[in-house]
């Protein structure tokens, strides 16, 4: 039987998507009845392994303060910490990622301020312009599968984990 989705780029965003032709859904994750063989055999494939011209991507692990532009998240409705405690907070998940990838995304999914824990922290690919600043420093500045520093920004504190 012949697949109906296949995988097309987005023109907003500049990544990929897959698309079915029959019933013309549209989802950012790759349909979950097809096998990886599978999909690497859908028209546009060769869109899925490519980074945008001039983009990075990146997963983040966010701990806010009360100085924060929004003091809240999925996990407090009020976020009363101050800087230099969300600061401790983020050293103390940075002793135990190590620079373990994997222990990082469970880290993010778990503790990050940000929606983007539901990720693993994964913020997607993006370009220069689209992130505050020091954000966008770090993530560019990194190789990918390498993590910065602690970061600050508007948002809060982070770690910054490249991946492509």
């Amino acid at each position: 039987m012949s697949s109906a989705w296949e995988v097309r780029l987005s023109n907003s965003r500049g990544v990929p998507y897959f698309y079915n032709t029959e019933t013309q859904q549209s989802v950012w994750e790759a349909p979950s009845e097809l096998s990886s063989d599978q999909i690497k055999a859908l028209p546009g494939a060769e869109h899925l392994n490519a980074t945008p011209p001039g983009q990075v991507r990146a997963s983040h692990l966010l701990v806010k303060h009360k100085d924060s532009r929004r003091p809240s998240s999925w996990k407090e409705p009020t976020i009363t910490r101050t800087k230099e405690e969300a600061i401790n907070i983020l050293k103390g998940y940075q002793a135990q990622i190590g620079g373990d990838p994997k222990k990082f995304a469970e880290l993010a999914s778990k503790y990050s301020d940000c929606s983007s824990h539901s990720n693993n922290g994964d913020l997607g690919f993006f370009g220069r312009g689209q992130m505050q600043k020091p954000f966008e420093d770090a993530a560019y500045g990194l190789k990918p599968g390498e993590m910065s520093d602690i970061i600050s920004t508007d948002s809060g504190v982070h770690i910054v984990l490249r991946t492509a």
